[in-house]
């Protein structure tokens, strides 16, 4: 089976297309990513600019028309906090099956982070013992911390490096009051779960997955993506103390210059610097490994493993019309998407 995940983020729409087979790890056959730069046109309210809503649309239309051309069988779409905590969500979501004919549904942030540790804890194994999982996204950060194949705990918090850089960085570079004031809100926000946390016993393993630590991983000299899946790559607290100061001097323009860094993602590494040191702090922990499987590999296994309900996370099997997939020339039900309920 030709299978396809086609996520909508705070940055970009992203198509990862696997030749699957059951008991076979998901690895890309291809990857497509259409830039959306969301987090650039969230307003005052919460709603999405038009611009913005113009260029979510324009990007699942492209990485539709990718999953045609390469075959897809069956894709799961969906939309990350970004667009599922926006005020206008129901507009863009009626926007992108309006122009597409396919209708991107939500997954609760619990399900991301759930889904997120199934793809870690199948990428390390049952010797990996205790693994807490850390990720980074644009609009919150994702904690899950278990021994087991289901973690025991999932957390979800509004820490996202796109969503605080928006509500305290506004300056380029922020000023040192912004900086302090951002710490100040994670610090805060962290230290009303660390009991919780602390409380299910310290981890053999923390793991940390998403593209802010892969990018802070490679500024603080971790292999480049080249090197492939294999090799080790780690993010320690000193390299993040070390970097930290650096960033906040630092315009957006320059950061973008620093390896490892994206364009996109230039404005908003200081932020997510900033959530990865206070969640490791708050944590105890001093380093992470990078993990190269995250949500999209999760959405697959558990594909793979059960076209039903599993263990009540009720993730759903739609279909779609989308006549060119299917390659019959009629209405077919190639394209299915992943439902926590719109």
């Amino acid at each position: 089976m030709r299978l396809g995940v086609l996520d909508i983020g705070s940055n970009s729409a992203q198509l990862q297309i696997v030749d699957a087979h059951p008991g076979a790890p998901p690895l890309p056959a291809l990857a497509v990513k259409e830039p959306t730069r969301l987090a650039e046109q969230i307003d005052e309210s919460g709603a999405i600019a038009e611009e913005g809503v113009c260029r979510a649309v324009d990007a699942v239309e492209s990485a539709l028309a990718a999953a045609r051309l390469h075959r897809v069988e069956q894709l799961f779409l969906f939309a990350t906090s970004a667009i599922r905590d926006a005020a206008n969500r129901d507009e863009i979501i009626n926007r992108i099956e309006e122009r597409t004919g396919v209708r991107p549904q939500f997954l609760t942030g619990e399900d991301e982070a759930r889904l997120t540790y199934a793809a870690a804890h199948r990428w390390y194994g049952w010797s990996a013992g205790r693994l807490l999982l850390l990720d980074i996204g644009g609009g919150s950060l994702e904690i899950a911390l278990g021994r087991d194949a289901e973690p025991q705990l999932t957390l979800s918090l509004p820490l996202g490096a796109g969503r605080l850089t928006r509500m305290f960085l506004p300056d380029d570079p922020p000023s040192v009051k912004q900086v302090k004031a951002m710490r100040r809100h994670v610090r805060d926000m962290l230290r009303e779960v660390a009991d919780r946390l602390r409380w299910e016993g310290v981890p053999a393993r923390a793991v940390a997955t998403s593209k802010t630590f892969k990018q802070l991983a490679r500024l603080a000299g971790a292999p480049p993506q080249r090197r492939g899946p294999f090799v080790r790559r780690t993010l320690t607290v000193d390299a993040l103390n070390a970097w930290i100061p650096r960033l906040a001097e630092m315009k957006t323009s320059e950061r973008a210059r620093l390896r490892g860094v994206s364009a996109p993602r230039a404005r908003q590494i200081l932020a997510g610097a900033i959530v990865a040191k206070a969640t490791m702090d708050t944590l105890d922990i001093r380093k992470v490994d990078v993990c190269p499987w995250a949500l999209r590999e999760g959405i697959m296994l558990h594909h793979l493993q059960t076209l039903q309900v599993y263990d009540g996370l009720p993730l759903q099997a739609i279909s779609t019309a989308v006549p060119e997939v299917s390659g019959r020339g009629g209405p077919g039900k190639s394209l299915v998407g992943l439902s926590r309920g719109a």
